[in-house]
């Protein structure tokens, strides 16, 4: 019996071909409402962003600029010179002495006045001071714009001041009786002048009597 020859060996299989990935699943759309509601906030964020830069193009260079001053004091040359003034003191040839004075803008409006205390310059007792408030007058000679304090009220003005809102403060010394000596006041006042209007309204905030 022939015996029948082999036929060509099997081929061995070859190294199998990779696998192509599969494409990745796309993300979830979101919501219809969801998807609004970003583009809301990202519409509202541009014009907030546009309306920020109107106002910064708009603003004034000078937005930063400090208010107009208050009442505030001004230099001794800038204001009405105390010396200059005729003081209705009645001193009958007798030198004026100014005891204080300064300078101030009490109104905030650029108008510089000066605050001064006066009296006849003796050489006994005490002579009672006068406080007046000064304003530019005609020739550079100031007038007397307000009488504060009246020499005829036998005070002594011992210190005078104002404040921020334009206020003036004053302590003064009187006499309780034309029986006290001169030289030796009793009564201690501090005195405040309100602006009103055009002028002052007086007060006494505190009254006292040495021990």
């Amino acid at each position: 019996m022939a015996q029948q020859s082999p036929g060509p060996a099997a081929q061995s299989p070859g190294p199998a071909a990779p696998r192509r990935p599969e494409p990745a699943a796309a993300p979830p759309r979101p919501p219809a409402h969801t998807r609004t509601l970003a583009w809301h906030w990202i519409g509202t964020a541009a014009v907030l962003a546009a309306a920020v830069g109107t106002v910064l193009a708009v603003a004034p260079a000078d937005a930063s600029a400090p208010a107009p001053n208050g009442p505030h004091a001004v230099p001794a040359a800038a204001a009405p010179d105390p010396a200059r003034a005729v003081y209705p003191l009645g001193c009958d040839g007798l030198p004026v002495k100014i005891d204080q004075s300064f300078g101030a803008d009490l109104t905030g409006d650029g108008a510089d006045a000066t605050i001064a205390a006066a009296h006849c310059l003796s050489a006994t007792g005490t002579p009672p001071d006068g406080l007046y408030l000064l304003e530019p007058g005609p020739g550079g000679r100031p007038r007397i714009a307000d009488v504060l304090i009246s020499s005829t009220e036998d005070l002594t003005v011992r210190s005078v001041d104002f404040r921020g809102d334009g206020t003036i403060t004053a302590a003064v010394d009187g006499y309780s009786s034309s029986d006290v000596p001169r030289c030796c006041p009793d009564l201690h006042e501090s005195l405040v002048w309100t602006p009103r209007g055009r002028g002052y309204h007086r007060t006494v905030v505190l009254t006292g009597d040495e021990a």
